[in-house]
């Protein structure tokens, strides 16, 4: 009898572990029969559209996360196995950030407290997170419950990846493998103390590292990109074979074999399942290498739309391998109202981050755009100069005196003030100066001023034969047609007006009637001492530049890549970003501020630069449609 109940307590035993242990197979390689769905929704390049509120303006905003919420929640509902992923570039923008980032740093971050709540699978690193600094995305990593993935932002000295390189998520018995990677430019645009200790390797060469690791040890049944880069690889005049191209999406799926499907972001054009033929300019198909179509998705920036790309997996009995199908969309968010119990969930820190914006730091006279900086000399941009300048030469800031200050608006669409009646509050920083560019000072001799001026105005401005030309330099296809960009409803220039310097503390002009390099004159400086191209000066310039972005230094003044990267040229830099200090600057003043141009430079010949503005301004303004 005890025999048999032993016998019958065993079988039990046996049976229990069979189906425990079948459970287990089932939830790692698909079992089931029929095809097998998977939704994936991919946000990116946030910068801190939280909520449906622009602290900036103190006006609605009509897409953020909350509406992004309604949508994610209404899939689940329908019961889509959802994959929701964020692809980075989350930590600049809106004062939503910035406040958690350097003022409110005792607390849970808010973009890890948002993304926890709303049960994200993944998130990859973005430039403007590195931006943040080391303190806000070694925080991060620890606050979110969600793998934070970058396979190529290396240890300098071990080469391993500091972030997690990839993830694995398993979903109706699916294994997904997704592979994280980001703009390789974070070197040349940031200064180093925002990565120090690190460095950021090749994408297409790291991803041909980390595939067959994938393959080999994972052994997934999807492989996906989620690449915090762009797609067309001629941004900025790069080369398909120039190493750590910042827009090497579409270059993976060309040359590493294995993926199925890849997400991007960075360059915030909203991609649809196609690449770009940076010849004919226009979205086609992409193949991997071995001639599959591998999609590309990417959605624009502020939570405008997400990527909505349904896979369908069947498999095949005779073969046991995976038929994959996709279909995709970038769905609008405007059309979901915000999810009712996420604006209830932030209630309290939105209140408190209104309370910061609204505080009054000053008084102005008048209004000041960055529409007249795109044109020539303007009160915008002289204003971020004279401020840059006062800030080197208090020697209450700790920063090295500097003669000459290079800026450029941050922003085609900036004004200030934001007020009805001239208050200038807090939120006005973030109009006035758009990102958190750290200030400079740096050791320049008057050739290299004079090379980097040139290279500027070469990209900028046009070369006019007459009053009938353009002043603005705008792009042209392989027809030699202008190209309209519908994501931002203006032609394209040859380079983004974030890198129309203008410069502080010399006399010059700029003689558009000349080709390219010849067009730069230097009066003198401002004080009237002669120019000297032989002698060096100390030059206030934002760390964005000062690092290399925008080239202006490597191609224009030809200083070498890693001299930049060292800071040998650097002889001072603020501790905090540039809008910390313009903050205060508005707060030291008495009376209220006239802001005016102060006519140091001029573009010639003058009658030819303002019928070329004329015709200009309705390709970089067009009426709104």
């Amino acid at each position: 009898m005890k025999r048999n109940r032993l016998i019958i307590s065993l079988l039990v035993l046996v049976a229990a572990l069979v189906l425990v242990f079948g459970a287990c197979v089932s939830t790692t390689k698909g079992t089931q029969d029929g095809p097998i769905e998977l939704v994936f929704i991919e946000t990116s390049d946030i910068h801190g559209a939280i909520f449906p509120y622009n602290f900036i303006t103190g006006k609605p905003m009509d897409t953020s996360m909350a509406q992004v919420m309604t949508f994610v929640k209404q899939k689940r509902a329908e019961g889509a196995e959802v994959i929701l992923m964020d692809n980075g570039d989350s930590l600049q923008g809106q004062p939503t950030v910035y406040f958690y980032n350097f003022e409110k740093t005792n607390a849970m971050h808010i973009w890890a407290d948002v993304l926890n709540y709303m049960k994200y699978d993944v998130v990859t690193v973005g430039n403007h997170d590195i931006e943040a600094g080391h303190a806000v995305y070694d925080k991060l990593v620890k606050e979110f419950q969600m793998p934070y993935i970058c396979a190529n932002i290396v240890d300098e000295k071990t080469r391993e990846p500091y972030f997690k390189p990839y993830t694995i998520i398993i979903r109706k018995g699916i294994k997904i493998a997704i592979l994280g990677l980001t703009e390789p430019g974070i070197t040349t645009q940031l200064p180093y103390q925002l990565w120090k200790g690190l460095d950021v390797e090749d994408m297409v060469d790291t991803a041909k590292k980390w595939i067959p690791i994938i393959q080999q040890k994972e052994k997934p049944d999807l492989i996906v990109g989620l690449f915090h880069a762009g797609v067309d690889y001629t941004y900025g005049g790069a080369k398909a074979d120039d190493k750590r191209n910042e827009s090497a999406s579409q270059l993976v799926a060309e040359r590493v074999p294995g993926f199925d499907i890849i997400f991007v972001g960075h360059d915030h054009a909203g991609w649809d399942g196609y690449g770009w033929d940076p010849v004919a300019k226009k979205k086609v198909p992409v193949k991997g290498p071995d001639g599959r179509i591998v999609p590309i998705y990417g959605p624009n920036a502020n939570a405008t739309n997400v990527a909505r790309v349904i896979v369908t997996m069947e498999k095949d009995k005779a073969t046991g391998t995976w038929k994959k199908s996709f279909s995709g969309v970038l769905v609008p968010m405007k059309d979901y109202k915000p999810d009712a119990d996420f604006l209830a969930k932030f209630d309290g820190a939105k209140q408190e981050l209104i309370t910061w914006v609204d505080r009054p730091i000053g008084k102005m006279e008048g209004k000041v755009t960055s529409e007249d900086a795109l044109f020539g000399d303007s009160a915008f941009v002289d204003l971020i100069h004279r401020i840059q300048l006062e800030i080197c030469n208090d020697p209450t800031t700790g920063m090295k005196p500097a003669q000459i200050s290079i800026a450029a608006p941050l922003d085609q669409y900036a004004y200030l003030p934001t007020s009805a009646d001239g208050t200038i509050r807090v939120r006005d920083m973030f109009n006035l100066y758009k990102y958190e560019n750290f200030l400079y000072t740096m050791n320049l001799t008057g050739k290299q001023i004079k090379d980097f001026m040139e290279y500027n105005y070469a990209m900028w401005m046009n070369q006019m034969t007459g009053p009938d030309d353009h002043l603005i330099n705008f792009a042209k296809d392989k027809d030699g047609n202008y190209v309209f960009n519908s994501r931002y409803n203006n032609y394209d220039t040859v380079t983004r007006p974030y890198n129309y310097d203008s410069f502080a503390g010399i006399k010059y002009t700029v003689d558009v009637s000349k080709p390219a390099g010849q067009r730069v004159t230097i009066i003198s400086l401002s004080n009237g001492e002669a120019f000297d191209l032989n002698k060096t000066y100390s030059v206030a310039i934002n760390s964005y530049r000062g690092s290399g972005g925008g080239q202006h230094l490597i191609k224009g003044a030809g200083i070498d890549p890693e001299v930049l990267k060292k800071m040998t040229l650097v002889t001072s830099s603020t501790t905090k970003d540039l809008r910390y200090y313009m903050l205060k600057w508005f707060e030291k003043q008495t009376g209220v501020i006239k802001l005016e141009k102060d006519n140091n430079w001029k573009v010639i010949p003058e009658e030819w630069a303002q019928k070329g503005r004329e015709k200009s301004y309705p390709f970089l303004y067009p009426p709104a449609k």
